[in-house]
């Protein structure tokens, strides 16, 4: 888990439990998430099952400039398997090239030799498997390639809306056609990471939702994702948060075994995918790299419960509407339940600071002063229809 919760070892405990008796043997992690936390967690839950009977996915996330001298480096990649109590690691990644632009990338891969580290690491043993997580500026991804370096898999964003959509919602990002298919010319495995869209696929709107149950009325819409990104040839396995045993014996149940998308089936969702990139959302993946705010505000609940209401058709658009005061009122009194009034958008101070964290480039500030901008305006109509 991610953020500056306090995690619960004990759920840990179980669900990692649960996860290796049904099978389950990848475990993604990174020294970014949770400031380390989600590691020692990992490592607390799983240490006692034998070693050759799990895969652990962890990343080299050197993104501040503090963390980028070799000595700093060196210190992260040691931390992390002493956190995760492991003597190797089964597979490591360059964590979010791109982000940043080719700039970044050298300046923590290239200048202070740890890509030459690391890939003597893997000549040891100590690294079993190299590759690289890929968000944000191309250029990075395509010299990466060009490279006369084995890469052993290669960790993208892929899912229905991505395939060919990811760059109209959002023109600093890449289809996952392209990435896919640049992956499979040169023989490296893909991982999928995102195949929910950040959790929006898991429950998108009934009219869109509601073609997907007409053929398949007894599985969840978040399944049609997963075996959407299952069902290509060169994936080697599908990431997945799993907070809730529910989710995780749901995801059990669609890869136990796979149903592959039929040609059908994946005709209705690039059409499904075609209407969903029209909607006005904001391509927040909730990945927390944004986190913390230095004045305290939860960007990703900003954003989720603004794509949500988008998402669900709530959001009040037309102030003609016989029922928009109606409307006003469930929006806010949905927000404040879902978002703490300290924490919210009003209070951004547009310092910048979360903008170079991104993966997905949104202009937070932007956006943040258009979802405050959107709320004082439907304050003003609640107040109204009080008066």
């Amino acid at each position: 888990k991610q953020g500056t919760d306090q995690i619960d070892q004990e759920k840990v405990n179980q669900l990692v439990d649960y996860a290796m008796s049904h099978g389950v043997n990848y475990y993604d992690t990174a020294p970014a998430y949770g400031d380390g936390s989600s590691e020692t967690a990992l490592g607390i839950a799983i240490h006692k099952y034998p070693r050759d009977k799990y895969y652990i996915a962890t990343k080299m996330s050197n993104f501040a400039p503090q963390d980028q001298s070799k000595e700093a480096s060196l210190a992260m990649y040691n931390a992390s398997k002493k956190r995760l109590q492991i003597d190797y690691i089964d597979y490591y990644l360059l964590h979010a090239i791109g982000m940043g632009g080719m700039d970044s990338f050298k300046a923590r891969f290239i200048n202070n030799g740890i890509l030459d580290f690391l890939l003597n690491e893997r000549k040891e043993g100590r690294i079993r498997n190299l590759g690289f997580s890929y968000h944000g500026d191309v250029e990075v991804f395509d010299y990466l390639l060009k490279q006369d370096i084995q890469w052993d898999f290669v960790q993208i964003e892929l899912n229905y809306v991505d395939w060919k959509y990811a760059k109209q919602m959002n023109p600093r990002n890449t289809d996952a056609e392209y990435l896919y298919n640049e992956l499979e010319k040169k023989g490296i495995q893909a991982i999928i990471m995102e195949p929910l869209l950040g959790g929006r696929l898991a429950k998108i709107n009934e009219h869109l939702g509601s073609r997907l149950k007409a053929k398949r009325p007894n599985d969840s819409i978040a399944s049609w994702a997963f075996r959407y990104a299952g069902s290509l040839p060169n994936v080697l396995t599908v990431l997945s948060g799993m907070t809730y045993l529910e989710h995780l014996q749901d995801n059990l149940h669609i890869y136990s075994p796979l149903d592959p998308c039929t040609s059908s089936e994946l005709s209705l969702l690039e059409n499904v995918a075609k209407i969903y990139s029209s909607y006005p959302m904001i391509p927040c993946t909730g990945c927390h790299y944004c986190m913390p705010c230095p004045f305290g505000l939860d960007i990703p609940a900003n954003f989720a419960y603004y794509n949500k209401c988008v998402n669900d058709g709530t959001l009040p658009t037309d102030p003609l509407s016989p029922d928009y005061q109606k409307q006003v009122r469930i929006f806010l009194d949905g927000y404040n339940r879902s978002v703490p009034e300290k924490k919210q958008a009003l209070n951004c101070a547009e310092c910048g600071n979360c903008l170079s964290h991104c993966p997905q480039h949104i202009q937070i500030p932007t956006q943040m002063r258009r979802i405050s901008n959107m709320v004082e305006e439907m304050k003003k109509v609640k107040l109204t229809s009080k008066s």
